[in-house]
């Protein structure tokens, strides 16, 4: 397992007032309702999609997009997004602050998650990553082979898989070295000459007056207060995507190269919307 990335400074206390409470059940109740009677909806579809499509979701993808979309309404949070998204086969990268990119990346396109094996037993979110059709692997060089049949499975089948290469949540205002084990599967020769990667740079703009790193939720922050934080801020804030042009594999000599270039577009651009007011 990954280590968790931790701040110097510990986490910014939460304060939920009276006021703070009537907004978590004025927008906990409604997000609550879309999200599991979107997975019922969901785990109902595929019953009939499953046997009919295999790995091929025609249908599924779409419940989950308008699930994530309407969850940014229900909180408050604005949602903003720029560049044009990848036509060609491929994955996407992006960088990783809270559980709250899960929903931004699949409210704008319809991607399928590489997760790590243990978030399959998480409660909760782990549910909704199997019923969604997230990938999970192991982090392991070893499982290169075996990795490399699982993406050339999904690939095949028309799935943009996104994953996170810091291996890691932060408090969202930096990105870390992305690590280079899961790039090398798209340097298969079955995959290498057809691939491409789209980087994208996920930026969170805290709500007026509060601390920058508002919405992070790194190391060993429990779920539930970040989520009762979250749903209890009088203001909200907002989250930017910024989609980069996809980056051909074949144009780059190996996985280090390819993870660098997909790196540094995420962090330029990571640093100049975050100097955006």
């Amino acid at each position: 397992m990954a280590p968790l990335w931790d701040s110097e400074d510990d986490p910014d206390p939460i304060e939920i007032g009276t006021i703070g409470w009537l907004l978590v059940l004025a927008r906990g109740v409604p997000l609550a309702l879309l999200v599991f009677g979107g997975l019922i909806v969901l785990l109902l579809v595929r019953l009939v999609e499953r046997p009919l499509c295999g790995l091929h979701r025609p249908v599924t993808p779409h419940i989950t997009q308008f699930v994530c979309r309407n969850a940014f309404r229900i909180l408050g949070i604005g949602f903003e997004s720029s560049g044009e998204l990848m036509r060609e086969h491929g994955a996407v990268v992006a960088n990783h602050t809270s559980w709250l990119d899960i929903f931004a990346l699949n409210a704008r396109k319809r991607v399928y998650f590489v997760s790590k094996a243990e978030v399959a037993n998480w409660p909760g979110i782990g549910w909704l990553a199997r019923a969604t059709g997230t990938v999970f692997i192991e982090r392991n060089p070893k499982q290169a082979r075996e990795q490399t049949r699982i993406f050339m499975e999904r690939l095949g089948v028309g799935h943009k898989l996104l994953f996170f290469p810091e291996g890691t949540s932060t408090d969202g205002l930096r990105v870390l070295p992305f690590k280079t084990t899961l790039f090398a599967a798209f340097f298969a020769p079955e995959l290498r000459s057809t691939m491409y990667v789209q980087p994208v740079s996920v930026v969170f703009h805290a709500p007026k007056g509060q601390p920058d790193r508002f919405y992070g939720w790194w190391g060993d922050m429990e779920f539930g207060p970040h989520l009762l934080k979250t749903l209890a801020a009088r203001r909200q804030g907002r989250v930017e995507l910024i989609y980069h042009a996809p980056a051909r594999v074949s144009d780059f000599d190996n996985r280090k190269a390819l993870a660098a270039h997909c790196e540094e577009a995420v962090r330029h651009a990571h640093s100049l919307a975050r100097l955006t007011p």
